[in-house]
This record gives C-alpha cells, sequence and structure tokens, in this order.
C-alpha cells in the first residue's frame, strides 16, 4: 500500500488546474491539427501530385482524399469523447467510484486493486466500441476495404478478451503484488519483469497468439519462394518461415510484416499483396523490411521503449507518494493500483509533445529501409510497389505537412518517393 507525503510544492487544487489546462491545450492542438489537414486535404484533392501524375488515377487520388477526411472527421469526435471520457473517469470521480465498489465486492487489497484497474478499462473498451464499429462498418465498407462479418468482429473481440485476461492478469497481479511489497524502489523491480513479459510475448506472438486470428499458410508460389530465398539468403538472414496470411478475411488493404523474435522469426505476406504485387516489387518490399533488421531498428525500438519505461516507472514512484497527485485527479482513496491507473491514463495528456520526436525517429528508420532496399533490389521495383500500396490502401499523396510531423511513422509518399529516386 503506497503512502502519500507533501514533498513536492504542489497543492491538489494547483495540479487540477493544471491536468484541465494540459487536456484542453492537447485537445484543442489535436483539432487544430486534424482541421490543418482536411483543409489541406481538400485543397489538393483535384490535383495530383507532379510525381504521381502518370501513375495514379485521378478518381483514386480523390478516393484516398475522401477516405483520409472520413477518417479524419471521425477522429475528431473521437477526441472530444476521449477527453470526456478521462475528465469523467478522473475529476468527476468514476475512477473513485469504481475502486469504492470494487473494494466492497471483493476481499484483499491485490484483488481489488487487479477489479479496479479491470473494470475501468472494460468500461473504456465498451464506450469507445461504437467509433470502432463506424470506423470498419461504416467508413471501410463506404471505401471497399472492409471484409469483415459483425459476427468475426464480435469473435475478435471475443478471442482479444480472452487472451488479455490469460496474459495480462498474472502480469498485473505480479505488477501490483511488487510495487505493494519492494518498498521505495518498486521500480527498479517491475522493470525487468516489464521487460521479460514483453520478450515473451515476442517470441510466442507468431505460434501461439496471432494464429488464434489469422490462418497462416507456407507461401506455394515456387518462383516468389525461390526469389525471395535468394535474397535472404544474399542478404544473410534467415527465417523460420514464409507464410501467406488471409488478410482478405477482414480487409482489402495489403501489407507485409516481419514478426517473431530470435529463431521464431518468420515472413508474412498478406494474400492482398501478392495478388497485388509482382515478383520484383515483392521483393523490393521485402528488402524494405529487411532494411530494418539489418539496421538494427527492431532492437533499437526495443531498448527505446525499455528506457523510456524506466523513467515512467521511476516518475510513477515519484507521484504515488504525493496527496496532490490523486486528489488533484478525483480520489480520495490512495492506492497502488489507482497510481498506476491514473499515471497511465493521464500520460498521453502531458506527452503530448512527444510524438514529433517519436514520429521523426520513425521517419529515419523508413528512410534507412529504404536506403538498404536501393541497394539490394532495383529502387524503381519498390517505388513503383509502394505506389501500388498507397493506390490500393487509399492513402492519401497530400497530407498537411504539419499533420503528418506529429502523427506519420512513415514519411509522406511524396519526400519517400523523392529520396528514393535519388538512389
Amino acid at each position: 500500500m503506497c503512502h502519500p507525503n507533501t514533498e513536492f510544492p504542489m497543492t491538489a487544487t494547483q495540479f487540477t488546474f493544471f491536468f484541465i489546462a494540459a487536456l484542453t491545450l492537447t485537445s484543442l492542438a489535436k483539432l487544430w491539427l486534424a482541421r490543418r489537414h482536411l483543409a489541406h486535404i481538400a485543397a489538393h484533392r483535384t490535383t495530383i501530385p507532379d510525381a504521381f501524375r502518370e501513375k495514379i488515377a485521378l478518381s483514386d487520388h480523390q478516393k484516398a482524399a475522401d477516405y483520409t477526411s472520413a477518417k479524419t472527421r471521425l477522429d475528431m469526435l473521437s477526441i472530444l469523447f476521449d477527453a470526456a471520457l478521462l475528465l469523467a473517469f478522473t475529476i468527476a470521480g468514476g475512477i473513485q467510484l469504481i475502486a469504492g465498489l470494487c473494494s466492497g465486492w471483493f476481499d484483499g487489497l491485490l484483488t481489488q486493486g487487479v477489479a479496479t484497474i479491470v473494470a475501468v478499462l472494460l468500461l473504456s473498451s465498451l464506450l469507445e466500441a461504437p467509433f470502432s464499429l463506424y470506423r470498419t462498418f461504416v467508413i471501410e465498407a463506404r471505401f471497399g476495404f472492409n471484409k469483415m462479418t459483425l459476427a468475426l468482429y464480435l469473435t475478435d473481440a471475443a478471442k482479444s478478451l480472452l487472451l488479455g485476461a490469460a496474459i495480462g492478469l498474472p502480469l498485473l497481479f505480479g505488477v501490483l503484488w511488487l510495487m505493494e511489497r519492494m518498498g521505495e524502489y518498486w521500480w527498479l523491480y517491475v522493470w525487468p519483469a516489464w521487460m521479460a513479459f514483453n520478450l515473451l510475448v515476442l517470441f510466442i506472438y507468431p505460434s501461439f497468439i496471432a494464429p488464434l486470428f489469422n490462418k497462416f499458410t507456407p507461401l506455394q508460389d515456387e518462383a516468389m519462394k525461390a526469389r525471395i530465398e535468394t535474397l535472404l539468403s544474399k542478404c544473410g538472414f534467415t527465417v523460420s518461415g514464409l507464410f501467406v496470411m488471409d488478410g482478405s478475411k477482414r480487409s482489402a488493404h495489403g501489407n507485409a510484416y516481419f514478426t517473431g523474435f530470435g529463431k521464431t522469426k518468420r515472413i508474412v505476406f498478406f494474400d492482398t499483396l501478392l495478388e497485388r504485387l509482382s515478383g520484383s516489387e515483392v521483393e523490393a518490399v521485402l528488402a524494405h523490411e529487411l532494411g530494418h533488421f539489418k539496421r538494427h531498428h527492431v532492437m533499437k525500438r526495443i531498448i527505446a521503449t525499455f528506457a523510456m519505461s524506466l523513467v515512467f516507472l521511476w516518475l510513477l514512484g515519484q507521484l504515488m507518494q504525493t496527496d496532490w497527485f490523486y486528489q488533484g485527479l478525483g480520489v480520495s482513496t490512495p492506492s497502488t493500483a489507482v497510481a498506476l491507473l491514473l499515471f497511465f491514463m493521464t500520460l498521453p495528456v502531458f506527452s503530448f509533445l512527444l510524438h514529433p520526436l517519436l514520429s521523426a525517429y520513425s521517419r529515419k528508420h523508413e528512410f534507412e529501409a529504404d536506403e538498404y532496399a536501393a541497394k539490394q533490389t532495383a529502387a524503381p521495383d519498390l517505388i513503383s510497389a509502394l505506389v501500388k500500396l498507397y493506390q490500393d490502401n487509399a492513402s492519401t499523396l497530400t497530407p498537411d505537412p504539419l499533420y503528418s510531423t506529429f502523427y506519420d511513422s512513415h514519411p509522406p509518399a511524396m519526400v519517400r518517393i523523392a529520396h528514393l529516386q535519388t538512389r
């Protein structure tokens, strides 16, 4: 059990004001960026960028503009809803109410804490479900991407819930136990446990988790298989298998990715991707993914994530020892579980300005992977593959530059292709 003190020079009222101000400014900034994005897309809707004029039809360009605009407008509603929901859980006393109910229904502080966190997460998911349903069955369907039935959607949701319970509950019990028992420096014990859990999930995901949702079959196209194996040998890369995923079961979007960790690494192609790209284009896309591994991007991101998690856990360790952290967020009965819940629910409000830095770091990796692919395969093949993917996924070619700076993990299409053409 945590024992709050008042070492930090702040009152509950001051922190409440600070939190509301930060939430308001963050929400307004997100809405402003979204409006800029919508205006920029609308201004360029009737004109295809010169670099794509011979490759993409005006109808496809306009479809991408309309699709992106529809998603952005829904995101704007979601921003407002999320802000209201966060206020309801915190300042309005929602978390305090749920924690009080759980303390009356369950015995033992550990069980009460887990129940509180699970109840808040389930309620949040339930309240946010209409946005997911609208995105899938209205927007995605309107633009010809959704292949999912309501039955499959509900089945996926049930599987995710059961999987989350099977994996997440033991982790949650373990984290709260360490926070309760390891004293002031509990975060030094939680951190390695968190790292071990994440590495375990990376290791078992390809063989045990992913097959719960999709069917994976070995790549049957012998010519394609030979081409890919030649590229892997050339790059000095080994995998446990080449698989095709039934992505068309849920969506018309195409993709390819690496998954797994260590000896469980495997290459996965969406069936929709193989139907659309030529052999040389698939090889170029794969070379890009190989570039992420050869440039150690996966390991760098894992290390960066673990380093940030250590900082956040330390910060939580400091905040949970203050009265104003709880009282300023609408909680009158502090507990370890409530501290954990409050921290990670409010963290996005205060970390929003980190988005451009994280996006820039990710885009740097994409450029490096493109450069690697251009050395291993023909750059024009990767360019033509990217054009098809932008076209098939209805990705806008004209995002607002500032919006893209905040949110896009990949460089804008024109910038990325111009960079490849210099290769």
